[in-house]
């Protein structure tokens, strides 16, 4: 069951922001010469920065006081190239950090993405789609400032104000003093301030994952939706989640906003305490005009990178909980897995066999209550019973989708939990009755089935299930074009190019769930004869509703309640006139 739609927030996972800034910067490694490079550039930046206010004293207090103004010519042109060098290495600098940080964020990306491939149905079970199109691709979106800035504004930032602390506390302790006395009411706002920041942001970023996971299911469901002429309903439903989304938002940067005040603030007093320092606690006649002017240009040097160490810091507490959540779902751990110790399986003769096997989806319900049978390799077992009766979660547990609670699925006599998943699920061919189809031809949408396969194989099986004649009336064939989901086709053709699929697999396990339900009656006897060639030579089973697809089964099941209440041949069944007959008689009559 879904625990979480576009109707919850999503739980959120505390940890330490500083960990897991250390954990996004640690992609950095890879680019050791390139982040090098960065910084021998930006610590050039940092020295022509600090050299600025020296050259102006000087010029002033030194060349025109004296009136020496060859000498002024050659300061001021050395100044000019100077810094005309440090904009073109700083073009550099933004070339290069530009070019590594995107490369990261491909790199996190494709880690994310190939995770949650291994991930099992539970995961699924309980985020929509949506929610995790926003992980993939919002959150990791904003991490790009992030590791940038990190690089190019933390640690030159952090330095010019060391050095000009320094070099003010050098020049005049005293000014340097009355100028920087505001620093400690700056630190304890910029806390406070920073506690309840990045707890608005996580709600941002929940409200954020509402709306893109309700976009994504009503985009979705969207015939459905026209069908019902239920437009209204969900425009609404859209407004309220925009509305909470821009109402985070507002809310989130209000708070935000007050960086810039209390920085302004603190600046404003340290630059009224350095003239009133100067001028009335010193005197003029101690402090020179060049000194002055030396110590305001240092006072805005200082005050500047912490007014942009301040917006990275907003910016990392904006962006710092998208990390968060993409990391959770890295560090989200699959139950379905592998254990250490696992063999792969040989290549099959598809037995299989249930030992007082007991499951439940939450823990608590069992769906399956004590099921035990064997199937000899090469019979066709049909599964019917009401709607949540657990034939579904019977061919899920043999696929190893979910794992028992209690009991074992065996395999040939393998332990499916002691045996690889792919060479499990390498020999099993599943159908389910959501016969989804890729964007792509129809010949690539068959040989997802069999990687490898030639296009001889991929026409024998499209001929085995009579989906041939069909795809040959299409304007390209095989090499037609399918859109997303097999868009512009009927049920039944979608449904006839997913038994190709299946069939070009050549597997010894076959599952149909419900895979007929899609098929109309013209078209199930057309596909019959193709069903019948599928199941031949394999361990089969096929959920079913419509008892006609099933006459010719080697045994039902009739499974109700958790547990097989019914099995037999279909005539033995019949002859019961149980649970079956029943069934029968109510399709039939």
């Amino acid at each position: 069951m879904t625990i979480n739609s576009y109707k919850t927030d999503e739980q959120s996972i505390e940890t330490s922001k500083l960990k897991t800034l250390g954990r996004l910067l640690s992609y950095l490694a890879a680019y050791r010469k390139e982040i090098a490079l960065v910084l021998l550039i930006m610590a050039f930046g940092v020295a022509v920065s600090l050299l600025n206010p020296l050259i102006m004293e000087s010029a002033i207090d030194t060349y025109i006081f004296a009136g020496h103004w060859k000498g002024l010519l050659g300061l001021i042109s050395f100044a000019l190239a100077l810094n005309m060098v440090m904009i073109i290495t700083i073009k550099i600098r933004m070339y290069i950090m530009a070019k590594v940080c995107n490369q990261i964020l491909l790199t996190i990306r494709q880690e994310l993405y190939t995770h949650i491939q291994t991930l099992d149905f539970q995961f699924f079970d309980s985020r929509p789609t949506g929610k995790i199109l926003a992980r993939i691709i919002g959150d990791i979106n904003s991490l790009k400032d992030v590791l940038s800035n990190c690089v190019t504004t933390l640690i030159p930032d952090f330095i010019t104000i060391c050095a000009v602390a320094i070099i003010m506390f050098a020049k005049n302790p005293v000014l340097a003093a009355a100028s920087l006395a505001s620093t400690p009411i700056m630190g304890i706002g910029l806390w406070l301030i920073q506690v309840y920041s990045h707890k608005r942001w996580q709600i941002h970023r929940k409200k954020a994952s509402n709306l893109n996971a309700f976009v994504h299911e009503d985009f979705s469901g969207m015939r459905i939706i026209q069908s019902f002429h239920a437009e209204e309903e969900t425009r609404q439903t859209f407004l309220e989640l925009v509305k909470e989304h821009k109402d985070s938002f507002i809310c989130a940067v209000r708070l935000n906003d007050a960086f810039g005040s209390v920085i302004d603030f603190c600046w404003g007093v340290g630059t009224v305490m350095l003239y009133f320092t100067g001028i009335v606690v010193l005197g003029t006649d101690k402090v020179s005009i060049g000194t002055f002017i030396a110590f305001g240009t240092y006072i805005s040097m200082f005050w500047h990178p912490i007014m942009n160490l301040s917006n990275f810091y907003t910016q990392l507490i904006t962006n710092i909980s998208g990390a968060e959540r993409v990391f959770e779902i890295m560090d989200a751990q699959a139950e379905i897995t592998d254990d250490k110790e696992v063999i792969a399986i040989p290549p099959i003769a598809g037995k299989v066999c249930f030992d007082h096997v007991t499951f439940s989806y939450d823990g608590s319900v069992p769906v399956l209550d004590d099921i035990s049978f064997t199937i000899p390799p090469g019979k066709t077992i049909a599964l019917v019973g009401p709607t949540g009766a657990g034939k579904t979660t019977i061919v899920n547990l043999i696929s190893r989708f979910y794992d028992v609670q209690q009991g074992n699925v065996f395999i040939d006599g393998y332990d499916v939990k002691k045996v690889s998943i792919e060479s499990l699920r390498t020999q099993m061919g599943i159908m389910t009755q959501d016969n989804f189809l890729f964007s792509g031809t129809i010949k690539d949408n068959i040989r997802y089935g069999k990687l490898d396969a030639t296009d001889e194989e991929i026409l024998q099986a499209a001929k085995s299930v009579n989906a041939h004649d069909f795809i040959m009336k299409l304007e390209k064939g095989y090499d037609t074009e399918l859109s997303e989901r097999g868009g512009g086709l009927s049920a039944g053709q979608k449904q006839l190019l997913a038994f190709a699929r299946t069939m070009v697999s050549n597997p010894k396990i076959l599952i149909l769930d419900e895979a007929t339900s899609s098929i109309d009656t013209q078209t199930e006897l057309l596909v019959q004869a193709g069903i019948e060639a599928l199941l031949k030579g394999r361990t089969s089973f096929v959920v079913a509703h419509r008892l006609s697809t099933i006459q010719k089964a080697d045994c039902i099941f009739y499974i109700d309640d958790g547990k097989i209440l019914e099995q037999g041949t279909p005539g033995e069944l019949m002859e019961k006139k149980g649970a079956y007959y029943q069934l029968y008689m109510t399709q039939f009559q």
